[in-house]
């Protein structure tokens, strides 16, 4: 609703203007405004019902055309459902995911493509399109909260490693530099924020050091496989070297570890059916693929519980309520009227 110029209680109907909308006048005064209804799919004609239930399937694993055949949306109305959720996803985690409180950090990232394979694109488009072709989903995820408070998605390069990086460190609660650090001939030190684990990626030790500087402890963890001759077998692992770069020194180096974002990565691949290796299902687009993972991370971490360690099947609460960002599990319905929720007028 516009807020009316006065202050005063009393009002009454005062017609309609030409769009349909309800206008009210005060009694005291004879200030008019107007009473707009709000539409949480903008100008899109599909009825809030369907476009809920098409969005609920599709984060819970369905495929597009699954979804077509099952409600009767066309898969084009879909996939401008995609985006226009998907998009305010990344605007709702974007404002929500700040000055987190995290304690170590696990970074990998994960193969998918777009429109067709690298090895499929010509040579003028390898060298000229960033959005076709290999690409790279890059997330994070907290060993102990199983938050995911950040993504990119994008080519395997050292240039989207930093702006990984920093986007990171910009959601972290950071000390001010006067009081962590030495000063006035006292002894102390720099306080170590979080630790980060990663691959052996040699993009990451550059893009850490320029994100957190000497506020980190960081290492890297290489897996070493056998009988790895096969494509899409699983192999051996027969050992890993892990390397203390920054703060990490003799038994510490145990603690590094990227075991809990690799199990995410199959998680992503379940619900996000774009993601499933050897069927029919890719992304056609780079914003699609943006958005769907915008919806993924939105759902993964309001609304999906997991299991508790042991064979005791108990969930353990859900990400966002392990950081205290949430006070209960969310619906479905409440993730898409909290992402959907109109602006607040100043």
């Amino acid at each position: 609703m516009i807020a009316p110029a006065c202050r005063h209680e009393e009002s009454k109907k005062h017609g309609k203007d030409r769009h349909g909308n309800q206008r009210f006048r005060c009694k005291l005064c004879g200030a008019t405004w107007v009473e707009e209804q709000h539409k949480p799919l903008g100008n899109m004609r599909v009825s809030v019902a369907d476009a809920k239930l098409a969005l609920r399937l599709l984060t819970e694993g369905m495929s597009i055309r699954a979804t077509e055949r099952t409600i009767g949306l066309h898969r084009d109305t879909i996939c401008k459902l995609i985006v226009f959720f998907g998009d305010a996803c990344q605007r709702f985690l974007d404002q929500r995911m700040r000055g987190l409180t995290l304690s170590h950090l696990e970074f990998d990232e994960q193969w998918t493509f777009v429109a067709k394979k690298q090895s499929r694109l010509p040579v003028e488009e390898k060298v000229t399109r960033h959005d076709q072709g290999d690409m790279y989903l890059w997330t994070c995820v907290d060993q102990k909260t199983k938050l995911l408070p950040s993504f990119l998605v994008g080519k395997r390069s050292a240039d989207n490693a930093r702006r990984f990086m920093m986007d990171v460190a910009s959601r972290l609660e950071m000390p001010k530099p006067h009081e962590s650090d030495a000063h006035a001939f006292r002894e102390g030190g720099y306080r170590t924020v979080v630790q980060i684990s990663t691959d052996g990626l040699a993009a990451y030790p550059e893009a850490v050091d320029l994100a957190f500087g000497p506020y980190v402890r960081f290492g890297t963890i290489i897996k070493e496989y056998r009988n790895a001759n096969m494509i899409y077998t699983p192999s051996e692992m027969v050992g890993t070297k892990r390397t203390g770069v920054k703060g990490i020194k003799g038994r510490e180096q145990r603690t590094i570890c990227t075991s809990h974002v690799e199990r995410l990565n199959g998680t992503q691949r379940v619900f996000m059916k774009r993601l499933n290796r050897l069927t029919l299902c890719f992304s056609k687009k780079l914003r699609n693929l943006e958005a769907a993972f915008a919806m993924f991370a939105a759902y993964y971490n309001f609304c999906w519980q997991t299991r508790a360690p042991g064979n005791s099947g108990k969930k353990r609460p859900t990400a966002a309520m392990m950081a205290k960002l949430a006070g209960h599990v969310w619906s479905f319905d409440e993730l898409f009227n909290a992402v959907l929720a109109p602006a607040t007028r100043s």
